[in-house]
């Protein structure tokens, strides 16, 4: 009785496991909802799916909504983006949005936009609603040295044509960046440009910054002026102190080198003294040696001493006029 009851079960078993099986290899939920959409694909295409590694669902759905939204789309476009990595999703989303907005983009198109690294449906969104972009605060400085702290927005269009190659967000706020320093920095006075914000505007749209870029500027709006330091009284104030140091430093030199010249003197002094000690040290003996030759005789050497006797009397006088009383 037992074994009887084995067989059926482990028959049902297998034969749930096949169909199973089956279902996995064949998306029969798929191709129903295809035929319902009247979307022509066969369910032997969609068993060749799962053995070129693609998943039914991913390209079956998109299909649907494009063939539904008016779209000539194929079943080999989108297996064959799948395969390349791209999101067929978001680019038949994309595409259903520009053929709602009467925008010109064809699938090789958004396919490219989308294998490049964009968002395509974002892209075709910014088409029809343009987005604004803040730009950090740029610090600019007048010709009279004051700095202004300035804040733009700039309102821009997704350019389908150039989005494959042209420079991003990135770039439209570095350009408009330069373009604000360079219209503050020819402003004679800082005062011209708080007056006249849109000066700037306008300077800055003039210059075509959106060349080269995936994007249309279509206006640029100072949102906020600010004046911050006083960039040429400090610079001046710095160097000031700069020159100030140097002049130390010069000054201090000069000291220096006029204390050694002062060491020199006074050791060259000392030297010279030391000679006139040496020299004189040498008249005794030069004197003894004239008296035992005979060159000099006593009463002359009594003469000389007189001599010298009544001119140290005659320099203390001159040097001491109050002792002659």
């Amino acid at each position: 009785m037992e074994t009887l009851l084995v067989v059926p079960v482990f028959t049902i078993a297998v034969a749930l496991f096949a169909v199973l099986i089956l279902l996995h290899f064949v998306p029969m939920g798929l191709w129903i909802s295809a035929l319902a959409a009247d979307v022509s694909i066969s369910l032997l295409n969609l068993v060749g799916m799962r053995f070129r590694r693609v998943e039914p669902r991913m390209i079956v759905i998109p299909l649907i909504k494009g063939t539904k939204a008016g779209l000539g789309l194929n079943v080999n476009q989108l297996e064959a983006h799948y395969l390349a990595g791209g999101n067929v999703d978001n680019v038949v989303d994309a595409l259903i949005a520009a053929h709602r907005a009467q925008i010109d983009l064809t699938f090789e198109q958004a396919a490219a936009i989308d294998l490049a690294g964009r968002n395509v449906l974002e892209a075709v969104q910014m088409s029809v609603n343009p987005k604004v972009i803040e730009t950090p605060t740029i610090s600019a400085v007048a010709k009279n040295g004051i700095e202004l702290k300035v804040r733009a927005r700039v309102t821009v269009r997704a350019n389908i044509d150039r989005l494959v190659g042209g420079a991003g967000e990135a770039t439209i706020i570095a350009r408009v960046g330069e373009g604000i320093v360079t219209t503050v920095g020819s402003s004679e006075k800082h005062t011209d440009v708080l007056e006249n914000p849109d000066h700037i505007s306008r300077t800055v749209l003039g210059k075509g910054l959106d060349s080269g870029t995936a994007f249309e500027i279509l206006s640029i709006d100072i949102a906020d002026v600010d004046v911050g330091r006083n960039i040429g009284a400090q610079l001046q104030t710095d160097q000031a102190e700069a020159d100030k140091e140097i002049a130390q430093a010069r000054a201090e030199e000069r000291r220096a080198m006029a204390v050694a010249q002062e060491q020199e003197m006074r050791a060259y002094t000392q030297e010279m003294q030391a000679k006139v000690v040496e020299a004189q040290a040498e008249v005794p003996k030069a004197m003894a040696d004239a008296l035992r030759s005979g060159r000099l005789g006593v009463m002359d050497y009594y003469s000389m001493k007189n001599i010298a006797a009544d001119t140290e009397m005659r320099e203390n006088i001159a040097g001491n006029p109050g002792q002659t009383k």
